[in-house]
């Protein structure tokens, strides 16, 4: 044995630095961030307005709890997001049912949607520049799996409640 602890299988486990999730993470992390630094530098929002704005482009028919879900937010940063997005003119609040509000885009705001999303696609282009025609389509498939597996670990985590056994 290599002084490291073995893995059910008799293998070395891995260090953090070779896990599939840690390798993901990080490069989810530096893409994210070049990206709130252009979009910030070219339009004044920071990556939380650029995907409410992005959202609220492609599904006018949001509304603010849908609208953190699909953006990974709890409803309270997605309301601050929405407020600064609603008092710079980018995007208008109308009454819906209940005490929902609708979401939707102004002038200016798709405007600004427009360049957002001509930057992001011109580095999605980028990125996948990098890649040959089958490495794309290959991680484009793998990127589902792990997708799917990942919701169903999820949910299987969930069924386990949390104890303070500790």
């Amino acid at each position: 044995m290599t002084g490291m602890a073995e893995r059910a299988d008799g293998r070395d486990l891995v260090p953090i630095s070779g896990l599939l999730s840690y390798r993901l993470s990080r490069t989810s992390s530096a893409m994210s961030r070049s990206a709130a630094l252009r979009y910030r530098r070219e339009f004044d929002v920071s990556l939380g307005e650029w995907r409410a704005i992005s959202l609220i482009a492609a599904d006018p028919t949001l509304t603010l709890n849908r609208l953190a879900r699909r953006a990974g937010l709890d409803k309270a940063q997605m309301s601050r997001v929405v407020t600064r997005l609603t008092e710079r003119g980018l995007v208008d609040r109308t009454a819906g049912s209940g005490r929902t509000s609708q979401l939707a885009l102004t002038p200016e705001g798709t405007r600004v949607y427009r360049g957002l999303i001509a930057a992001a696609n011109e580095r999605d282009a980028e990125f996948l520049a990098a890649l040959t025609p089958a490495e794309a389509a290959t991680l484009s498939g793998a990127l589902d799996k792990l997708a799917d597996l990942a919701l169903a670990v999820e949910e299987r985590e969930r069924a386990h409640p949390v104890t303070d056994d500790c």
